[in-house]
């Protein structure tokens, strides 16, 4: 029997293991994922360094590939490996998580194997589980949520319908729009465009963030809390015509789109930026969720209701720094845990 199982290596679970490891813990990481990397290694080459919100930097470990022009995936690919090795992680790749039980006071993790252990660190993200809204009819045309985007080239000669008011779809419009691509944008509300106000701007997030996840609601998407950054490519496109939304969407047609304001167009295309769920199908035997729908999280963003259970990269701790720090507060919490229940 373990006395920690993370599951998942991204940036959430590999700082939880760092943390764990230096505290002389007997541990194991089960990642689905074949190779190094986490969510990351799925996302579209097009996402370079220079594209994405800022990766911070695991610990100990600074991010020295700065190339912006490089894809996000590969660097990140290439900086989680040699995490994993420099620091002698005990991470099992391939290792897909499908059920986890509790059985008289311990965890049974069902993966490649069954495995025990006294305590879980749950880090598995939201990329596996991807939301798309539902709308009355039926479109017949191509249709891509985000995590199957690979490159503009998709949708070569087609007039692309991009739904969502993230970043992933201002991202995919700038890119569409200077490849030539003629697109329509859908947002249920208007973009919340925001300028980057300092560091008390971030600190407000997390607090807005915790407040849900304390009383047991479903986190907001982060641009849900964030806005959108207003930076020189965006305000381009707002120029442009490209990053102006049409608003809702009334009804889809086999090749057209109709919004709440009575306007049709024809479209050849939708892409799906409608972000995701958390993944965490493989906890529901363990009944954490509350009737809204969300987990409740204690003060320190990390421990359950359910003793010996803790959440990282959810709510507050997304982002990667976000998730740096829940990594080492999971970490102690179950080191602590470890100790009073000896």
């Amino acid at each position: 029997m373990y006395s920690t199982i993370v599951i998942g290596a991204g940036q959430a679970g590999l700082s939880a293991a760092y943390h764990l490891a230096r505290r002389g813990v007997e541990f194991l990481v089960l990642d689905a994922n074949p190779e190094p990397g986490g969510a990351w290694q799925n996302r579209w080459d097009s996402l370079t360094l220079g594209a994405t919100h800022h990766i911070h930097p695991l610990p100990d470990f600074p991010l020295r590939d700065q190339d912006s022009s490089r894809p996000a995936s590969a660097v990140v690919k290439e900086y989680y490996g040699e995490y994993e090795r420099r620091y002698d992680l005990p991470v099992r790749h391939s290792a897909t998580v499908t059920s986890v039980q509790r059985v008289d006071g311990h965890f049974e993790v069902h993966a490649d194997q069954l495995y025990t252990a006294r305590t879980v660190i749950n880090a598995t993200g939201t990329w596996t589980n991807p939301f798309r809204p539902v709308y009355p009819g039926h479109f017949d045309g191509l249709q891509v949520h985000t995590n199957g985007f690979i490159s503009p080239a998709q949708f070569d000669g087609k007039r692309v319908l991009v739904v969502g008011a993230g970043a992933s779809a201002t991202q995919f419009i700038v890119q569409l729009h200077e490849a030539g691509i003629d697109t329509l944008w859908s947002t249920r509300r208007a973009p919340d465009w925001r300028e980057f106000t300092g560091a008390e701007w971030g600190l407000e997030v997390e607090r807005a963030v915790n407040e849900r996840t304390r009383a047991g609601l479903p986190p907001k998407s982060v641009v849900g809390t964030t806005g959108l950054l207003l930076n020189d490519k965006m305000r381009a496109g707002i120029a442009s015509g490209a990053l102006v939304s049409r608003g809702k969407i009334a009804r889809l047609e086999s090749d057209a789109v109709v919004f709440t304001d009575g306007s049709r167009e024809h479209i050849d295309a939708i892409l799906w930026a409608t972000g995701f769920r958390h993944a965490h199908r493989h906890l529901r035997e363990l009944k954490l969720h509350t009737a809204a729908g969300g987990i409740v999280m204690a003060e320190d963003g990390v421990s359950t209701t359910m003793p010996g259970i803790f959440f990282v990269g959810y709510g507050a701790s997304a982002s990667t720094l976000g998730a740096t720090r829940a990594g080492r507060k999971a970490a102690l919490a179950a080191t602590k845990y470890l100790v009073n229940a000896t």
